[in-house]
């Protein structure tokens, strides 16, 4: 029984990391891409990918907090963010492709800043439709 148990835990722990991770065709459409603005609720700063939490206003003034899908945050370090780069409250644009399952989830290719500040947050190798004049790797 011993060995099963640990068998089985052993299998788990392996298939964590695949569960993880994705391709952007397993979980976005690439033909359906999305432009929200809003307010940043939060960044969280986690591999294998960071998300940006952004509060959206309806004509009807209800709010949604979309997931905004991004590169690692060591991706994201190298294109030029910090932790600071978006602070909780201000105002955004997600440029980005929406989730297959039509959720209020994204796979973020770039964010500007209310200032006109363009960030990229995506990332080329995964399968996501290039950008023109994206030399990123």
């Amino acid at each position: 029984m011993r060995n099963k148990l640990t068998c089985l835990m052993v299998a788990v722990a392996a298939s964590l990391p695949a569960l993880a991770h994705h391709s952007f065709a397993a979980e976005y459409d690439s033909a359906a891409p999305i432009t929200i603005r809003g307010t940043v609720n939060h960044v969280d700063w986690v591999n294998p990918h960071s998300w940006v939490f952004v509060d959206v206003k309806d004509a009807e003034g209800k709010v949604t907090t979309w997931r905004c899908e991004t590169a690692p945050p060591n991706g994201l370090f190298r294109r030029g963010w910090t932790k600071n780069s978006l602070k909780e409250g201000s105002e955004i644009t997600v440029e980005g492709y929406r989730a297959k399952d039509s959720s209020a989830t994204m796979s973020a290719r770039s964010v500007v800043t209310a200032d006109g500040k363009r960030m990229f947050a995506g990332s080329t190798g995964n399968g996501a439709p290039a950008l023109e004049g994206d030399d990123q790797k």
